[in-house]
């Protein structure tokens, strides 16, 4: 029973009820992107910066892993390998006035740590974990372009919320007043669905059975415009929504893609209920781990970013980044305090609220029983059971869980590393 939405749903008191109306949601982001240092605002981005600046914020991001990791043959990594990617970081390449350009994503993209697909991990034992892997983006998504790999290949690019490398071809170039009137849209489409596909098109393959992901933000096309016959299809029955695509120059262009009715959307931002993120949570339920968005997925943060994303609030990236983030209503603990002190501020916790753990982020769900539960989106945990015997087991997806007994090594578990509450209102 506790797999069912509609469980926790029934079990919500006021879940109707709207929690912020769309003006109080835009007053959250704007105080969000103006006092958290981990989000952009991509309309107000610099036009240039120094070449020591975004040398700077590369090397940030692009440095040698603080452990021994290996290749998919075990072989490890060496510095010649470190050396190699630092090459192809094409820093020497930078003039002393970097001008910025912005663009938009044409299709799921990986951001990486290095301007390489090379995948690497700690052990055997944490195949599934590429620590080259940093975030993803999906079409339509805005960032500022700061910088060319070596091979010309791979953009530096700074999203809402991340920067890292990302492959030239997933991104098209065009002005950044074109870019923000299309974000700024009156008429949008949000994807309330964890995937969703646009319809088939044998006349433009870019755009044809399209993935789009949970939050996913799309202008709709201007209904003037719209004729009975658009790539051989009526669309009476569906949504027309402009994507961006790449003009036989090279430049961003938009152009008109089908979204079925019946496909898991929703015009305009779903209202900021429990209920809605609830069930938002749920339909990533089972869905496989994806450390930074790999494997076609998310991980932890990915998973409550979109939920929120489709009622129009956005979060930081990283898990610690959202935790100590000034905004929302933070409870904060420290390593001093009790696990029962901890239990007596969740038993007045609200559902929907993030509960974060060193490296984690949980969405609360309930109280069963005096066992508060959340969904979440995990690699691997361990279990205390009821005899205090310490079990490990495997989740590596998005489950729910009893918070309690849950423990994330042999040392510790998720109530101990339980450092904030973040209420989003």
């Amino acid at each position: 029973m506790h797999l069912s939405a509609d469980y926790w749903v029934n079990r919500t008191e006021a879940c109707e009820k709207v929690l912020k109306n769309q003006d109080e949601i835009d007053a959250f982001n704007s105080f969000a992107f103006a006092n958290d240092p981990n989000l952009v605002d991509l309309a107000g981005y610099p036009e240039q910066l120094s070449g020591e600046e975004v040398a700077g914020i590369i090397r940030s991001i692009s440095k040698p892993y603080d452990k021994d990791l290996f290749y998919r043959d075990g072989g490890k990594l060496t510095n010649a390998d470190y050396e190699r990617y630092t090459a192809d970081l094409n820093l020497t390449g930078l003039p002393d006035v970097v001008p910025i350009r912005f663009g938009m994503v044409l299709q799921r993209a990986d951001m990486r740590t290095w301007p390489t697909e090379d995948v690497v991990f700690k052990s055997q034992e944490t195949f599934d974990l590429d620590r080259f892997q940093e975030n993803g983006l999906f079409p339509a998504n805005a960032v500022a372009i700061l910088h060319e790999s070596k091979d010309g290949l791979w953009h530096f690019v700074q999203s809402f919320n991340y920067a890292a490398w990302v492959q030239k071809d997933k991104i098209v170039i065009g002005s950044r007043s074109k870019i923000v009137a299309y974000k700024n849209a009156a008429r949008f489409l949000v994807v309330t669905g964890s995937k969703v596909t646009t319809s088939a098109n044998p006349h433009a393959p870019a755009i044809s059975e399209l993935q789009l992901d949970m939050g996913v933000r799309l202008s709709l096309a201007d209904p003037g415009t719209l004729t009975a016959d658009i790539a051989g299809q009526n669309p009476t029955a569906s949504y027309a929504v402009q994507l961006p695509v790449r003009n036989e120059s090279g430049a961003l262009d938009f152009r008109t893609a089908l979204i079925a009715h019946s496909q898991d959307v929703h015009l305009g931002y779903l209202p900021y209920t429990r209920r809605n993120i609830i069930q938002q949570a749920f339909k990533f339920l089972g869905e496989r781990y994806g450390w930074g968005h790999s494997y076609n997925a998310r991980d932890c943060t990915g998973l409550v970013s979109e939920v929120y994303k489709t009622v129009g609030i956005y979060l930081p990236r990283n898990s610690a980044q959202q935790g100590n983030s000034p905004i929302g209503e933070n409870i904060r603990f420290s390593p001093d305090d009790t696990a029962e002190e901890k239990l007596r501020a969740l038993a007045s916790a609200d559902v929907g609220d993030l509960i974060y753990s060193t490296g984690h982020v949980m969405l609360y769900l309930g109280t069963v029983d005096k066992q508060p539960y959340v969904i979440h989106d995990s690699s691997g945990s361990g279990w205390t059971d009821e005899d205090g015997k310490s079990n490990e087991g495997v989740l590596n997806g998005v489950s729910v869980t009893p918070l309690s007994p849950m423990h994330m090594s042999q040392e510790s578990n998720y109530l101990e590393k339980m450092y904030s509450i973040k209420k989003i209102r």
